[in-house]
């Protein structure tokens, strides 16, 4: 069976460095067996390719990719904090939110993009419970922030 890290690499992904706080916390949180991401923004090296909210200025199909780029940053976080992705046990908790426009309901298809990556990354270790909330704004003008709960050995 293929490591987390050898599905990344089949999927044609590198894990990007962890992103910097963009003010007064930490990229992860531990406690137990459990690790808690921050929420993460869609950074590309340091960079947010996108702005905008989903239904407006950003279609659904693009907030969908941006929240898969969530995920590989939380994913990043996590194994920042664990040193090998073989440790998670199961992502327990997803937590999506998405800038919305007024009138946009499809947050759950957008959240879509970081459940799906998780998926493939970590098979049935990657099933998990999620929200997806529509927010009115998220930081930078981003459109999309993801956070995870993790289980690890």
């Amino acid at each position: 069976m293929a490591t987390p890290e050898e599905r990344l690499a089949d999927l044609g992904l590198e894990l990007p460095e962890v992103v910097k706080p963009l003010a007064a916390y930490v990229p992860t949180s531990r406690t137990g067996n459990l690790v808690y991401t921050a929420g993460q923004l869609p950074m590309v090296k340091g960079e947010l390719p996108v702005t905008g909210k989903v239904g407006a200025e950003v279609t659904p199909e693009v907030g969908h990719e941006q929240a898969r780029i969530c995920a590989l940053n939380a994913i990043a976080a996590i194994r920042a904090e664990i040193g090998d992705l073989s440790r998670v046990r199961r992502i327990v908790k997803v937590v999506g939110f998405v800038a919305s426009a007024p009138d946009f309901y499809g947050q759950p298809k957008v959240v879509n993009g970081a459940s799906d990556l998780l998926g493939e990354v970590f098979g049935e270790a990657g099933v998990h419970a999620r929200s997806a909330v529509g927010v009115s704004a998220l930081p930078l003008n981003a459109p999309v922030e993801v956070e995870l709960v993790v289980e690890v050995a």
